[in-house]
């Protein structure tokens, strides 16, 4: 790798670690207006949200267990409320996934399996995985994946 390209590389990931630092500090100064305490837990959660860019409240959760063992889904569950509350995230936001052929985001998909194994896809491998699945099925022939738009489960409706 060229000097000029590892230079690069430090340069954006400096910028993404500012940007971050930046909307933490002003997420957490939110809640503290609204009258949340600012836990370790909660910077915990806030730290996995702005870093990984999770998909769901499930995945939020088994990525807060590798660091915090004695969390439990509900603390994750009411984080994810309260930043919905205050304007910082929408859940909306949260389950649209595009796929476009260009998109190099290294963690766009984790599927948990029934065994609570984790496989963690970049957003090509996905996009491929999907396409390969629906060619299969039948369900495409020649078309590609545009975009994908995933619906949470409402109460009583999933399995």
């Amino acid at each position: 790798m060229s000097e000029t390209i590892k230079t690069k590389d430090r340069k954006n990931n400096s910028e993404k670690y500012h940007r971050t630092k930046m909307q933490k500090e002003m997420i957490l100064q939110s809640l503290k207006e609204n009258g949340c305490r600012i836990t370790k837990q909660r910077q915990m959660l806030l730290d996995i949200i702005l870093e990984d860019e999770c998909s769901s409240c499930k995945e939020i959760y088994y990525k807060a267990l590798i660091r915090d063992p004695g969390i439990g889904s509900a603390t994750v569950y009411r984080m994810i409320n309260t930043l919905e509350d205050i304007g910082a995230i929408s859940r909306k936001n949260m389950y649209r996934v595009g796929c476009d052929s260009e998109c190099s985001l290294n963690n766009a998909c984790t599927v948990v399996l029934s065994d609570d194994g984790i496989c963690e896809l970049s957003a090509r491998r996905w996009r491929d995985v999907l396409e390969a699945g629906l060619r299969a099925c039948g369900y495409i022939d020649d078309q590609n994946i545009k975009n994908i738009t995933l619906h949470p489960c409402k109460k009583g409706e999933c399995g």
